[in-house]
């Protein structure tokens, strides 16, 4: 079959322009995708590894209300092939490859050829995507009123998706869930050895889509947000990521390599790292009897705790210059109990760098520009914006306003409560460290369960890196702080798990410095944690289960595990490591009797010599987890 199509490439492309249908093949030959316009019908089918996963289906616009995807003919058409290798500042990975086969045409009506469309198609190792284009420069300004695209699939698969600030939706039958809207990422389980994942890259100039399961049948729809009409027009890419396991989908690059490179000449300021955080922490009485709030004195201890453990930074959260959501809060003065500039001082003779929060509110009404320029005089050196408000077209422009003004002043960002969804452009800013992309954990008036801990990283951080707040080491006396309030499930070893499963340019730590000292030993692993990990790699996972997940750094690694609320024993196969190697691996664990809501804080610390060679049991607690320090000997 493989030949066949490897042949059918070839003479379609090179020596049978009379035929309708064009197939452009990954690098690797594992995926086709086949386009006709045979009966003057737009139409495409995805085969993967042999096997139709797509069947043939419309794709196409209706444009000032005109069907282009019925009688239509295919123009102009082009197939170019391209491979680079780009460095990343914040990403999984050090270095990308970015390799596929392009195939770009003009879509013509056959009635009236004055209006046309062009669709770039591209086939990688690890999945397709597609865009549209229009140039319409010469005439009227064109409506675009719908997208015909439908995606027939073979199979009764099962589904999951992003859920904003809540728990996924799924997993849920395809043949039980017909007319329902879905929001992007959705992930599909064909079958035991196929999966995949719908989303879309570069997001820059409307809002996203949606998609629409049909009624009746398995077909997905894509739901365009409102248009207005426009002479030019350049859609995102929708992408379709492919392969074997959940954890394929994970560790794709897809969606950041249909990005543009970067736009920053200078990224040397661009750090990802670790943060302590000041929010969830107000109310909290240490043994000393010092009680935290929003002031200078508890910033202080903040900024020394994070200097002395490896932690890179201070996030001074909500109303540090009043109340957030008060237009007569302005951003660039603080309230009387916060020293912005003593905080600053204080923080730059200890290497510590201070984020801080911004209100879309009083970004708007005190001027964005005039904001960023002040942090930035400060001496700050990122902001976490929060509450953006506006139509889903407008918080895509003001997303990218607030990213360049930020890059213009080096300052790096995190998007919080319900941002635009992370579309790969992390590529082109790569000042964009992260957003709060789910249900983060501790940042809701809702709980947070082990389920969303073993979901959102198969759905959500397809999308891009994730703030989840994770590192909660103090479940028993919490609830007496100002801004927590429920009860946290979860366990102590599964809040280092989560610290290495998540990836995240920023990791933000959310409890206090004297509740990690009371775990010191369980806190050294998250001590050791680099600013920014080396690799990333799934080694086991289904989605709603379990996941575990390996990190590099330099010549050490770390392996985060996570169960959902079963408690369950793995294997960890050690064959990721270096060959003729010895190491030390401490492993950081629940006990037999740690449960995700009544015994929450028990853990237990031991250290084994392995090598590539091992596979090692571990056993996770109902909603718990475990870490790994593994260090070279």
């Amino acid at each position: 079959m493989k030949n066949t199509l490897i042949a059918l490439f070839l003479l379609f492309f090179y020596s049978c322009s009379f035929n309708h249908t064009r197939i452009i093949e990954s690098p690797d030959g594992n995926i086709q995708l086949g386009v006709s316009d045979k009966n003057n019908l737009l139409e495409f089918f995805l085969i993967y590894k042999d096997d139709t996963i797509i069947g043939k289906s419309p794709i196409g616009l209706e444009l000032n209300g005109i069907n282009f995807s019925e009688e239509i003919r295919m123009t102009n058409m082009s197939v170019t092939k391209f491979d680079e290798t780009w460095n990343t500042i914040n990403g999984k990975n050090p270095k990308v490859r970015n390799q596929y086969s392009e195939f770009v045409f003009s879509v013509e009506n056959k009635k009236l050829s004055t209006l046309t469309y062009q669709i770039s198609i591209r086939c990688y190792n690890d999945g397709v995507a597609y865009r549209y284009e229009i140039d319409n420069t010469s005439h009227d300004p064109v409506s675009i009123s719908k997208e015909l695209t439908k995606l027939k699939f073979r199979t009764d698969y099962t589904w999951w998706s992003y859920n904003g600030e809540n728990h996924n939706i799924g997993p849920l039958k395809a043949s039980e869930t017909a007319g329902k809207i879905i929001r992007t990422p959705m992930v599909l389980k064909l079958n035991d050895s196929q999966y995949m994942a719908i989303h879309e890259a570069e997001i820059i100039n409307h809002a996203g889509y949606n998609l629409i399961r049909a009624e009746n049948n398995k077909d997905i729809c894509f739901a365009l947000p409102e248009l207005e009409s426009a002479k030019v027009f350049l859609s995102s890419w929708r992408s379709l990521i492919i392969g074997d396991k959940p954890g394929d989908l994970l560790e794709s690059n897809l969606i950041v390599n249909l990005n543009k490179p970067c736009k920053i000449e200078d990224t040397s300021w661009i750090k990802p790292g670790k943060a302590m955080w000041d929010w969830r922490v107000w109310g909290y009485q240490a043994a000393d009897g010092f009680e935290y709030g929003l002031n200078t004195e508890s910033h202080k201890r903040f900024i020394d705790f994070a200097s002395e453990n490896n932690i890179q930074y201070l996030l001074i959260d909500a109303d540090w210059y009043g109340s957030e959501f008060s237009e007569s809060s302005d951003p660039t003065s603080a309230r009387k109990e916060v020293d912005i500039i003593e905080c600053m001082r204080f923080a730059r003779d200890r290497n510590v760098g201070v984020i801080l929060y911004l209100n879309d509110v009083g970004a708007k009404k005190f001027g964005l520009e005039r904001v960023l320029k002040q942090f930035s005089e400060w001496g700050a050196v990122g902001v976490k914006y929060g509450f953006m408000r506006g139509t889903a077209h407008e918080k895509v422009k003001h997303t990218r306003e607030v990213v360049e003004l930020c890059a213009k002043y080096k300052l790096m960002v995190n998007f919080h409560d319900n941002p635009v969804a992370p579309s790969g452009d992390r590529r082109t800013w790569p000042n964009l460290m992260t957003k709060e992309f789910g249900h983060s954990q501790a940042d809701a008036k809702r709980s947070y369960y082990p389920e969303t801990a073993v979901t959102s990283p198969f759905v959500n951080m397809i999308a891009g890196p994730l703030d989840m707040c994770e590192g909660w080491f103090d479940f028993n006396t919490s609830l007496s702080r100002v801004k927590v309030f429920e009860e946290i499930p979860g366990t102590v070893a599964a809040e280092v798990a989560k610290l290495i499963v998540n990836y995240s340019g920023w990791k933000i730590l959310p409890d206090s410095p004297e509740e990690y000292l009371k775990k010191d030993d369980l806190f050294d692993c998250i001590r050791k944690m680099p600013a920014q990990f080396d690799s990333f790699k799934v080694l086991d996972g289904q989605i709603g289960e379990l996941i575990s997940v390996a990190r590099r750094s330099e010549e050490d690694w770390f392996v985060g595990s996570l169960s959902n609320r079963e408690s369950r024993t793995l294997t960890i196969d050690f064959g990721f490591l270096p060959a003729q190697t010895e190491f030390k691996a401490t492993f950081y664990s629940d006990k037999k009797n740690t449960h995700f809501l009544d015994n929450r804080e028990a853990y237990q610390i031991h250290e084994q010599d392995i090598n590539s060679d091992s596979k090692i049991e571990i056993f996770l607690a109902p909603g718990g987890g475990q870490a790994i320090y593994i260090e070279k000997k």
